[in-house]
């Protein structure tokens, strides 16, 4: 974004020669920004994020929340047709992909993050949110048209995950995704891409967890989880402890392969199914394993969590029980009285419901944006805009850019 100008026009072309000569050789035929100061975006950003970080927040800021099913389910952008099932079952082209949809991002994704050419690209193995259950045993199913998942194979007898006692951390689709992580290592030493050098981190499948109800719901199917907690909670609780501390030995093996602190500031996860149980079953049935979790890998410093769907009813026991002060939010979110709810210090993530920014015009989009700007989500300064949650493949970028405009016109804070 122009520095100069208090509203946004994406192709704004006062300034943009002199920052070109970095960016030129990576833009493509169709780029959205083909014609922007990346520069002055770049630095409007750092400074935008700045003021955030020392609790003066000069501009609500915009990102956008998208992974390669963005980039593959959307025939614009995949024009070859490359399937999920090729793209995860062969580590080139995963690499690959992984890196072009990197630089379709900052050419045409408007957000407040770094645009243009990197000084580096940074990579990692992806295998999108099937992992955990894939790691236990469930098969990976490649469905057309879609991203892959697993299917439940411990619904007729739950307890038999335990049979054979925790998993190998580096067995299974860990090994796989350490064998592509060293292929990764090995392709990014004899290239760069655009000229740029590429680093490759460890796999975040291997450090992290989608949480331990929605992982059990994956293994055992959400009817029999969601039953059993209600009618037996006692064996429930067996097969909880189960997958949690099961989790846990994958995170602690992987993290310390990586050179990863146990524990870290800033530590975040992520429970999605959540917003399928009551306050009550939460407190007395997942915040536990969740307790030991956080208390394992999270230092004492603010946490954070991702929680998709309806979920924000637990937000205020997760504050307090957790620590956790950077929320995720799904949808539907009252973003007024969630405000009032958790106070002016905690940091929320939300915005407008990903269907609404896929279908909708862009005068509507616009007009969400601006009621939730105006809602009272902006007290105290702890709010970023984004869509709720993850952005749905077809999105219009007239969309995303109608969201981030508003930013620009609502989300201003007086100096």
């Amino acid at each position: 974004m122009p520095t100069r100008r208090a509203s946004y026009d994406p192709h704004d072309t006062d300034t943009i020669e002199n920052s070109m000569n970095k960016h030129t050789a990576a833009i493509m035929p169709g780029d959205r920004l083909a014609d922007f100061d990346f520069d002055s975006h770049n630095a409007q950003v750092r400074e935008c994020w700045a003021a955030l970080a020392a609790k003066k927040p000069t501009r609500t800021p915009v990102i956008l929340g998208t992974n390669t099913r963005y980039f593959l389910l959307n025939p614009r952008t995949n024009i070859s047709g490359l399937q999920f099932e090729q793209y995860t079952q062969d580590p080139d082209t995963m690499f690959d992909t992984v890196l072009g949809f990197q630089r379709w991002s900052r050419f045409n994704l408007l957000q407040d993050q770094e645009l243009g050419m990197p000084d580096a690209w940074n990579i990692g193995v992806d295998f999108q949110n099937y992992y955990d259950a894939a790691w236990f045993g469930c098969p990976v199913e490649f469905m057309n048209g879609e991203v892959p998942d697993t299917r439940p194979i411990f619904e007729a007898c739950p307890e038999r995950v335990m049979e054979k006692g925790i998993p190998d951390p580096f067995g299974g689709i860990m090994d796989k995704a350490l064998r592509y992580y060293e292929h990764f290592k090995e392709r990014a030493a004899k290239e760069t891409f655009l000229g740029a050098p590429i680093n490759v981190g460890y796999p975040g499948c291997g450090m992290g967890t989608d949480g331990v109800l929605t992982t059990s719901c994956s293994l055992f199917g959400a009817t029999f989880v969601c039953s059993t907690m209600a009618s037996d909670p006692d064996r429930m609780k067996v097969l909880f402890d189960f997958v949690n501390e099961s989790l846990i030995a994958k995170m602690t093996a992987w993290r310390k392969l990586a050179g990863v602190p146990i524990p870290q500031d800033g530590f975040g996860s992520a429970d999605d199914s959540v917003a399928l149980i009551s306050k009550s079953m939460y407190r007395e049935q997942i915040l536990p394993h969740h307790k030991k979790l956080y208390n394992t890998f999270g230092s004492s410093a603010p946490r954070g969590i991702h929680l998709c769907g309806n979920a924000t009813r637990h937000f205020v026991t997760l504050r307090d029980e957790l620590n956790i002060m950077n929320f995720d939010t799904g949808f539907p979110v009252d973003f007024g009285k969630l405000r009032q709810e958790v106070g002016p210090n905690v940091r929320i993530n939300g915005g407008p419901h990903v269907e609404l920014l896929r279908s909708q015009p862009p005068d509507i989009v616009r007009a969400e944006s601006k009621r939730i700007l105006e809602s009272g989500i902006r007290e105290g300064g702890e709010f970023v805009l984004r869509e709720g949650n993850n952005l749905a493949p077809g999105t219009p970028l007239e969309n995303t850019e109608a969201m981030y405009q508003a930013a620009h016109d609502f989300g201003r804070f007086a100096n």
